[in-house]
């Protein structure tokens, strides 16, 4: 995929699964919403799962975002990155201007409102790419 077309990808599509490493080496995969901004990942984590305690202790992540149902339809994108936490753990709305924009587009994106609910359950998990790789597998003709 081209940059242009891998943006568009990652702003549409809805589910990404997130492979944490576990404290025995051993990967952990969790299916997850997310939101994308041009250049990090972000999650809305529940603190209290293993892939938070994982991050935390090793901020190491691989993401993948597929698409598509038959072969010649499958694209994706996969993402090796490091992991922050950002803003309060957990979230209760203490203004960030950080977070100001990924929670704008996660309450749009998956819960068609403008403002985003604190539960007091969730913290932000930014993933910034030191690697990314795309494919599409439409473009190799029909």
């Amino acid at each position: 995929m081209s940059p242009d077309e891998r943006n568009t990808f990652l702003t549409e599509e809805k589910m990404c699964r997130m492979a944490t490493l576990g404290h025995d080496g051993r990967p952990h995969t969790s299916a997850l919403w997310f939101v994308w901004d041009g250049a990090s990942v972000w999650i809305n984590s529940v603190v209290k799962s293993q892939r938070f305690t994982d991050v935390i202790r090793d901020p190491r992540v691989n993401i993948i975002v597929d698409g598509g149902e038959g072969f010649g339809e499958l694209r994706g994108v996969t993402i090796e990155g490091l992991v922050d936490a950002v803003g309060e753990v957990p979230r209760t709305g203490e203004p960030n201007d950080t977070l100001t924009a990924p929670e704008f587009a996660f309450a749009r994106k998956y819960m068609e409102r403008d403002e985003f609910p604190y539960d007091g359950g969730h913290a932000w998990l930014r993933v910034t790419p030191e690697k990314i790789t795309s494919w599409d597998f439409r473009k190799y003709g029909s």
